[in-house]
């Protein structure tokens, strides 16, 4: 009987010994490479985290995530570095300056792109259908906005004739964007004033040059250095009094006049659902390019009454068919509605349009 005891407690400590020896299940670690300050990043890595939660990887749990913001592209490479040195599973990128930054520092690790311009005409992929390598995610890349966004600002304000053009010449898809405004200026019988800024530096001279040109209104082409300070310009305008219209999500609750465009936040919760597809052992190049297909026209009225604006009933009527956005800050009063691309269904990329 002692002899069957001496066993059992010998197999009970050889199975205790190997359960210690088994290493502790990984949990996987995303690194999150933006630009801009933590608060003017809140929405997009709020949406991301839903995202993941809402597929069963909740942070603290069964995931990690690492951030990392660069207040200048230039700080980008520097961050990537850290984040592949930290070893982490998966990057996911805010817009093109970030995705280059983090395909020069790995050429293994997953990239998935939450916003990102043109990846094929910049090299980062072979095509949005079949992207091959480590990148993937979502194009937020959609020239077509150009000629909307002019006729937006020429309903908001009548008989303007002169649009500036706030361009970050840095950022390698703006060439384009500015081809095609430029085409849809000629065709709207609009000029165009194109002001180029780096970073913010660059931001007062450039609302000087447009005082100075007599621009009547402006247009603010999408670029993750101009959303980072989103804030910033969405007061100069209003203090230059002059009607601005923005490519991205984010600015109109920011205090700028009006923006039509893709949804930064939605660009985030899909990255997640890239980062959970590749965890679950998809690899990035056989994941298809996705092209944002649902665009939305968000106005604050609280700014365009501060710069002695009104708008235009048919725009009210036309925002009235959704409800109006509950607002973190009462005073923000907006008007949205959004609108899908007659081209392409939500979500559905490009090469597999039906």
């Amino acid at each position: 009987m002692a002899e069957r005891r001496n066993i059992l407690a010998v197999t009970l400590l050889v199975a205790l010994s190997c359960a210690e020896a088994q290493p502790a299940r990984k949990v996987p670690l995303i690194g999150l490479l933006l630009i801009g300050s933590r608060s003017e990043s809140e929405p997009m890595t709020a949406a991301f985290r839903q995202g993941l939660r809402d597929l069963g990887y909740v942070e603290g749990q069964n995931i990690a995530v690492e951030s990392r913001w660069a207040d200048l592209p230039q700080r980008l490479s520097d961050l990537a570095t850290d984040l592949v040195t930290g070893k982490v599973d998966i990057i996911v990128t805010q817009g093109t300056p970030a995705a280059q930054a983090a395909k020069r520092a790995t050429s293994t690790i997953p990239i998935v792109m939450a916003t990102s311009g043109d990846p094929v005409r910049i090299g980062l992929v072979g095509s949005l259908a079949r992207p091959g390598g480590n990148v993937t995610g979502n194009s937020m890349l959609a020239t077509e906005l150009s000629g909307k966004r002019l006729e937006l600002l020429k309903e908001i304000i009548p008989g303007v004739s002169r649009i500036a053009v706030l361009s970050n010449p840095t950022n390698p898809t703006h060439a384009l964007f500015l081809r095609e405004t430029q085409a849809a200026a000629k065709t709207l019988g609009v000029a165009l004033q194109v002001l180029e800024v780096r970073g913010p530096d660059d931001f007062e001279r450039a609302f000087q040059a447009a005082t100075i040109g007599r621009a009547g209104a402006l247009l603010v082409l999408e670029d993750p250095v101009l959303t980072a300070h989103r804030t910033r310009l969405a007061n100069l305008a209003t203090k230059s009094r002059l009607p601005a219209l923005y490519g991205l999500s984010g600015f109109a609750e920011a205090g700028g006049l009006a923006h039509y465009g893709p949804s930064l936040p939605e660009g985030f919760r899909r990255a997640a659902v890239y980062v959970v597809k590749i965890l679950r052992g998809a690899k990035p190049g056989d994941l298809p390019i996705e092209q944002a297909s649902k665009f939305e026209l968000v106005i604050n009225l609280k700014t365009a009454k501060a710069i002695g604006l009104t708008i235009p009933p048919s725009l009210l009527l036309r925002a009235d068919q959704s409800e109006r956005q509950p607002l973190p800050n009462p005073a923000v009063e907006l008007t949205r509605f959004a609108r899908r691309s007659p081209q392409r269904s939500p979500h559905r990329p490009v090469g597999q349009e039906r």
